[in-house]
């Protein structure tokens, strides 16, 4: 699964960053142009304005080629948030891949994954941290935030214009103010606050968590809780369903993870999340899935099966009921209150 993500960031941060040259996407500020997949995209005013065309026709562009595309590619990106969550941040947004590969330079350098952390996070290949990578991680991050700049400029402007200004030394005086404030604030971003931007910062993000909150039955890592006490016969259909998703998988297991490091998943994790947390905790998950991984590498040594695992439809729903009565008002709407208890194999249809 990793192996497919990484395949999915750098062809898609190629895309990001060869679409304007490609015409594939941008806009031409000199002529007021947006370009997309190598064809001019307009609605047409110009030749509304000389009476080649009428209103009808004008208003019929409209729909077809600004809302409704508009609308599909919105409802198409909320609906994929709605079943898995961040994918896209997780999968393939540039800035993310960025996240991931400065955090491991500096986790080189400092054994941190921010400036800000107070606790080393020690790596998984057990390297120890060597000052000499402070310099490449600077580096990297200027190098970074200047690829930033001169790519979100190149979606405004004619690529070959920008380069050939750039390369020639003949930048107009807008030209080179946005190339040196934007390669400033990129820089300063990825050096000290990579993780508040994707958590906090970014609307794309906001929005897909949103989304996916409202689901209880969207993808989640999930990590068996309860203890021997769910097994007692309960009272009533709602409080057996309950007690379906909450066999407890022994804590000695988490304990002896990784000694004495801590756990393997909360170390994984590159937005500094605690993947054995609730749902609610887990707000800007990006669903990368290295928590898994973790804990399956870290529970394979010890010949044991991994605590952390995906759940989607209803077990991320007994996952939700864990959060307080929202969760337990949705299982009741599904389970009437005067039914009989439900077992393991029709629970998925009651839900």
């Amino acid at each position: 699964m990793q192996r497919r993500r990484r395949t999915f960031q750098i062809a898609f941060f190629a895309l990001f960053l060869l679409a304007p040259a490609l015409n594939l996407l941008r806009f031409d500020l000199h002529e007021t142009q947006l370009w997309v997949l190598g064809m001019r995209w307009s609605l047409g005013v110009d030749a509304f304005r000389a009476g080649e065309i009428g209103a009808n026709e004008m208003a019929l562009r409209i729909v077809t080629r600004a809302f409704l595309p508009a609308i599909v590619l919105i409802a198409v990106f909320l609906g994929v948030a709605w079943r898995y969550g961040r994918m896209y941040c997780g999968w393939l947004c540039p800035h993310f891949s960025l996240v991931e590969l400065l955090n491991d330079v500096l986790q080189r350098a400092c054994g941190r994954l921010s400036l800000w952390d107070r606790q080393r996070t020690p790596r998984t290949d057990g390297v120890a941290p060597n000052a000499r990578w402070w310099p490449v991680f600077a580096l990297s991050c200027v190098l970074f935030g200047f690829t930033w700049a001169i790519t979100l400029l190149s979606y405004l402007l004619p690529p070959a214009e920008i380069w050939g200004n750039l390369l020639q030394g003949t930048l107009t005086g807008n030209q080179a103010r946005f190339l040196g404030i934007a390669t400033l604030a990129f820089s300063v971003e990825f050096m000290f606050a990579r993780h508040y931007f994707c958590r906090f910062g970014c609307a794309v993000g906001l929005f897909q968590s949103l989304v996916w909150m409202a689901n209880p039955r969207s993808r989640v890592v999930t990590f068996p809780r309860g203890g021997q006490g769910a097994q007692r016969r309960p009272r009533s259909a709602l409080r057996s369903a309950l007690t379906l998703g909450l066999e407890r998988a022994h804590p000695s297991h988490c304990r002896t993870c990784d000694p004495p490091h801590g756990n393997a998943c909360d170390r994984a994790c590159p937005m500094e999340l605690k993947p054995r947390s609730f749902k609610r905790h887990k707000f800007s998950c990006v669903q990368c899935g290295l928590c898994v991984q973790a804990c399956e590498d870290t529970q394979g040594t010890q010949r044991r099966e991994p605590l952390l695992q995906w759940a989607v439809g209803v077990d991320s729903l007994r996952e939700s009921m864990r959060h307080g009565p929202a969760g337990a008002h949705v299982l009741a709407q599904a389970v009437p209150a005067d039914a009989g208890a439900p077992s393991p194999a029709t629970l998925p249809e009651a839900c």
